[in-house]
């Protein structure tokens, strides 16, 4: 998954040039230097590319950045976020452009890592919902507490409202996890119309762990705002959408069309059809995403490796905190 933590590095990476290319490892290095990728080459490339401040993929980028890799792109720096990066023998990966003076820090966004969702996964509880959650000892893979403010929307968000001629189409659901599946169903959406302008509503975690169940979502509202408002294809969101897409709802947004995947859609509280008034105007439309990735097939990923997870959890941290000791004994002799 992208979370929004990589998409808030991609946007201050965009901001620091004129154009952001983005390097994406093959499986194989990521294996080797993190533990078992969660996603495919594929899977990874295609939800890069959904960031709408990247402008190219670099697919099969080494883990460690060298000048003649920056070189091959023209790139006359790198960008990394101000977390360390270290390959399996624990040297940095940014070392020898640190030393050309060809590296630049963005802040690191706090309150989310991978690490940190793919522990929430594991553990299946719903301490995440209210943000708070189990903090790592690494200050870089242990997790702070997200704190959403609107600054943070501000900067996520395209401020555009809609033009005359647009088709307003409207989507809604959990997104949660964001993934290729719902970036394909979004690109799928947005091929519907010459100019659309698409409204993503989600629901609240209240709600969507009524149809979902379990421990989901696993990412809370806000943090599922921000992954949806870095897509490309998403014009606007409505944070805590309603369950059932009404008239008002409708009428507000001067919605033209409703949208929605291949997956069930579970009735309202009392029983009811939530797209009912957008199929009672003709305005409802079911989309095939052609992917078959849903966020419990991603879960089952974890879980079904949920050793190799744990260990490569442990083993990142352990060599986290060994360059921290490093850090503070240096600084000691100082």
């Amino acid at each position: 998954m992208v979370h929004y933590g990589h998409s808030n590095q991609l946007r201050q990476a965009r901001a620091m040039g004129d154009y952001l290319i983005v390097g994406v490892h093959t499986d194989e290095e990521i294996a080797k230097h993190k533990g078992p990728p969660v996603f495919t080459q594929e899977e990874r490339y295609k939800m890069v590319q959904a960031i709408k401040w990247v402008d190219e993929i670099a697919p099969g980028a080494p883990y460690v950045t060298t000048l003649e890799t920056l070189d091959k792109y023209n790139c006359d720096f790198c960008v990394h976020g101000d977390d360390i990066t270290l390959t399996v023998d624990g040297k940095d990966t940014y070392e020898e452009v640190k030393t050309a003076g060809r590296y630049r820090e963005c802040k690191r966004t706090q309150g989310v890592s991978t690490t940190d969702l793919v522990g929430r996964m594991l553990l299946m509880t719903k301490a995440h919902h209210s943000n708070i959650g189990p903090k790592g000892r690494s200050p870089w893979t242990g997790v702070s507490q997200f704190l959403q403010t609107s600054q943070k929307i501000i900067q996520f968000a395209s401020g555009k409202e809609p033009q005359p001629g647009d088709t307003i189409i409207y989507v809604a659901g959990a997104f949660d996890l964001f993934h290729i599946g719902h970036v394909d169903f979004l690109e799928k959406v947005h091929r519907l119309a010459e100019k659309p302008y698409i409204i993503a509503g989600l629901h609240f975690d209240q709600e969507v762990n009524r149809y979902k169940g379990k421990n989901y979502p696993i990412m809370n509202i806000h943090e599922r705002t921000l992954s949806v408002l870095a897509c490309r294809y998403v014009s606007e969101v409505v944070i805590g959408a309603p369950y059932a897409v009404t008239a008002d709802l409708l009428d507000h947004f001067r919605v033209t069309l409703v949208c929605h995947g291949m997956t069930e859609v579970v009735p309202d509280k009392d029983g009811s059809d939530p797209y009912e008034e957008p199929k009672r105007r003709g305005i409802f439309q079911l989309v095939d995403s052609g992917s078959n990735l849903t966020t419990d097939l991603i879960v089952q990923r974890i879980i079904k490796n949920r050793l190799e997870f744990e260990a490569r959890n442990q083993k990142k941290e352990a060599k986290e905190l060994a360059v921290l000791e490093a850090m503070r004994r240096l600084d000691e002799k100082r």
